[in-house]
């Protein structure tokens, strides 16, 4: 699943290439995809304008004119790309926005997972899956402090409390394994049992790696791709996800796989002991 960094990637990328463009109207080939009546979305549409596009963790929300956003959740393996409407239609194509300049924008989900809902502008927070979510990396109301109180009573481990979106949005598999790596963290340690200056290491990775995986454009480990269908590079400086079996850069240890909370999970032995 696209996180935070691959989202924030496509956002850009999309901003480029549709920024200001008119939508002449909307084809919903899979209507699923669609939170709500395909035949409304499609109808409320015409005409309009995208003026901006924003996200929030893992969500893309396109702000359109007359105060309506298309909120959109690529989930496992949706990507946007750049079209024609007489272009030959890939089977795994479901929505399309064809604009008034001749181009258009076509939504591609091999598993159909995605899902797109549309809202009035201002409202994505009470009628849409970001309600749930907590404050994302690097925003403002992801502080340290917040960050200590979240996890006093978190008992489960510190693995699946950071995959816990309720506690900190924009976070999958792979970014959880790095910053635990960085921050010298085991990942079944229990998210309770960690000391002040743990939290305040682990605070510190989540951020760095974020932010560094955000300047790479993300991390292509499967098939992620952005809008212009370029592939992430951070994938290059991952440090324990994907290279279990491999000897650890920090102390050379061989880097271990476990299962735990549900995901696989690469760890070091040594450099992330439990204590």
């Amino acid at each position: 699943m696209p996180e935070m960094p691959e989202v924030e990637t496509v956002r850009k990328t999309l901003t480029e290439l549709v920024l200001g463009k008119t939508i002449e109207k909307a084809k919903v080939w899979y209507p699923n995809i669609i939170i709500g009546d395909s035949e409304s979305f499609c109808n409320q549409l015409k005409k309009k304008k995208i003026i901006k596009i924003d996200r929030y963790a893992k969500f893309l929300l396109f702000r359109l004119s007359d105060n309506i956003t298309i909120v959109s959740h690529l989930r496992m393996e949706g990507k946007y790309r750049l079209a024609t409407p007489h272009e030959e239609k890939n089977k795994h194509d479901h929505v399309e926005f064809i604009f008034t300049d001749g181009t258009s924008l076509r939504y591609n989900d091999v598993r159909k997972f995605g899902r797109m809902q549309l809202v009035e502008t201002g409202t994505e927070k009470q009628k849409t899956g970001i309600k749930k979510l907590g404050p994302e990396a690097l925003s403002e109301g992801f502080t340290l402090s917040y960050f200590q109180r979240a996890l006093r009573n978190k008992k489960k481990n510190i693995k699946a409390v950071l995959l816990d979106q309720n506690v900190v949005s924009g976070l999958g598999n792979i970014y959880a394994d790095e910053t635990l790596w960085l921050s010298k963290i085991n990942p079944e340690r229990p998210g309770n049992s960690l000391s002040c200056d743990e939290i305040t290491s682990l605070y510190k990775a989540i951020n760095q790696v974020i932010s560094q995986a955000i300047k790479a454009h993300g991390t292509t480990v499967h098939s992620f791709l952005d809008a212009e269908g370029q592939t992430g590079g951070y994938q290059k400086y991952l440090k324990v996800y994907g290279r279990a079996g491999k000897k650890c850069f920090r102390c050379g240890a061989t880097l271990q796989k476990n299962h735990i909370a549900g995901r696989g999970t690469t760890f070091c032995p040594k450099c992330q002991e439990v204590k």
